[in-house]
């Protein structure tokens, strides 16, 4: 029976939400709706306090009635008086009644008021003898009565587990947080522009693929019962984006979501945003003119000026961004020299000083060993935007081979703060050498890679009607918010991050109240 789940729940109130339940109760008695839906504010507190706030009391004069509503964050009564500080999102302000001068079923209401509760209000504006701007009110009304408390005014949630789970009471307590998820609606609407400006077309492509591709990924299983077949979440959009090249789009853009069963940390949630973009006669040395263009826009845009701070760090944005090949930053950065990168007992050596187990990487080829080393040592160094080239044609099975040196691929990866952002390569679109490599990620498959990729045969037939010399990129986008909100964790930019189950009523999950 439901009554069991409803009672479970209200049973662990506290007494502070059965007193407030009264007050709701009390509420609906006076004739006021608690959860009332006819309210209209015409007015956001920023554009009062633009327009008054640099005024002196005496300078203000007659003014016209303002309707306004936000939640109540503070809420001060003096019996016959009393002042509310509100936030409607814009910025926090006051609101005043008194029993004299607010209708009287308005100075009920604020009379049951409770902070947390979400207010309307109308009235003309006045500065306080203490010269605090606030809004007269004749009319008051509780729009929505809050049956929970919010944390204490000075420091909020402060348990980081408590504020990615009740991600919605840190939004009201803290402006930051708030403020860092704006930005990234700002980023990603400046990076959909860029693309509509250069004549991108936007696509859509399967959340559900019959075949885990585009990336060297663990995928998320999932089963469809109608028919009966094994499906994966998204890893990547890029051969469906690179079906579309072939089917006649010459630009082409999807800012998605992608799904990868694997590790969480600073830098990484199963569940992120990417933005994959491909163009017709065109290589990863365009790729490269073209994400230095974007991101130098994008930062000044943001921050208007191409150098952000992150942590104790300055980085700047200004083009063009450092390029190295992977081998040479390997040597920069590593203990090693040059003539090293050819002895494979010298890079196991090195790599086992770094806690690699050998029996890992002895089996490994010269060139994976390179990219184990520049892993290891290279990555962090990498503080200022740098594209890294030259990456060897072994790990990488959907770029094309370089004219001039076939083990390596034309490809680039960007890295800012240590971090990489971006991948890029001139695409690879011989179909039967795809299928070799295809066949090469099956059978590293078949040994038990969780990270290789079945042979995607839809794919290669797709390539033998035809692509164009194509490039394309894939640009995080999780990470790019970290960096230009100054956020050391992905959780941050993240409205709702993947978290575990909470068990309500096996431990309490609100300590804070």
């Amino acid at each position: 029976m439901k009554e069991k789940y409803i009672k479970q729940w209200t049973e662990q109130f506290s007494e502070q939400q059965n007193v407030r339940l009264e007050k709701r109760d009390k509420l609906e008695d006076l004739g006021q709706p608690a959860y009332g839906n006819h309210y209209k504010p015409d007015t956001k507190c920023k554009s009062l306090v633009e327009k008054y706030d640099h005024l002196a009391k005496d300078e203000i004069g007659e003014t016209p009635s303002f309707k306004i509503a936000g939640r109540a964050m503070l809420v001060r009564s003096f019996g016959k008086a009393g002042f509310i500080q509100i936030d409607d999102g814009s910025c926090r302000f006051q609101i005043y009644v008194n029993k004299s001068t607010t209708a009287e079923d308005g100075f009920k209401s604020f009379k049951l008021l409770d902070s947390g509760d979400i207010v309307y209000a109308e009235g003309d504006i006045f500065k306080t003898n203490k010269g605090e701007l606030s809004l007269n009110a004749k009319e008051f009304s509780i729009v929505t009565k809050a049956l929970r408390p919010l944390p204490e005014k000075f420091h909020g949630l402060t348990d980081p587990e408590l504020r990615y789970r009740m991600r919605y009471v840190d939004m009201i307590m803290n402006k930051e947080s708030r403020d860092k998820l704006k930005i990234r609606s700002q980023i990603t609407q400046y990076i959909r522009q860029f693309f509509f400006d250069k004549d991108y077309i936007e696509a859509e492509t399967p959340m559900l693929n019959s075949i885990a591709g585009g990336a060297a990924a663990k995928p998320f299983r999932t089963h469809h019962n109608a028919l009966d077949m094994e499906l994966f979440m998204k890893i990547a959009p890029e051969l469906y984006l690179k079906r579309l090249v072939v089917g006649g789009f010459d630009k082409v853009f999807d800012m998605n979501r992608c799904f990868r069963n694997e590790g969480l940390s600073l830098k990484h949630n199963p569940e992120f945003t990417m933005v994959e973009f491909y163009q017709t006669y065109s290589t990863y040395e365009d790729m490269i003119e073209l994400t230095q263009e974007l991101l130098s826009g994008l930062v000044k845009k943001v921050h208007k000026n191409h150098v952000i701070k992150f942590a104790d760090r300055e980085i700047s944005f200004e083009a063009p961004f450092k390029r190295m090949s992977l081998k040479n930053a390997a040597i920069e950065y590593s203990p090693l020299e040059e003539s090293d990168f050819e002895n494979k007992d010298k890079l196991v050596e090195t790599l086992k000083s770094k806690g690699h187990d050998p029996k890992d990487i002895e089996k490994l080829s010269l060139d994976k060993l390179t990219v184990l080393v520049f892993e290891e040592f290279a990555e962090e160094k990498l503080i200022q935007p740098t594209f890294i080239t030259d990456y060897p044609k072994e790990i990488s099975p959907l770029s094309r081979p370089n004219d001039e040196n076939p083990n390596q691929v034309d490809r680039f990866e960007l890295f800012i703060n240590g971090w990489e952002v971006a991948n890029a390569f001139s695409e690879l679109n011989n179909p039967t050498d795809q299928l070799d490599r295809f066949a090469d990620q099956a059978v590293l498959k078949d040994q038990g890679d969780e990270e290789a990729c079945d042979v995607d045969y839809d794919y290669v037939r797709a390539l033998e009607y035809g692509m164009p010399p194509t490039a394309g990129e894939g640009l995080g986008v999780d990470r790019l918010c970290m960096l230009l909100t100054d956020s050391s964790t992905i959780r941050e930019v993240i409205a709702f991050p993947l978290l575990k189950k909470e068990h309500f009523f096996e431990t309490q999950g609100e300590s804070q109240e």
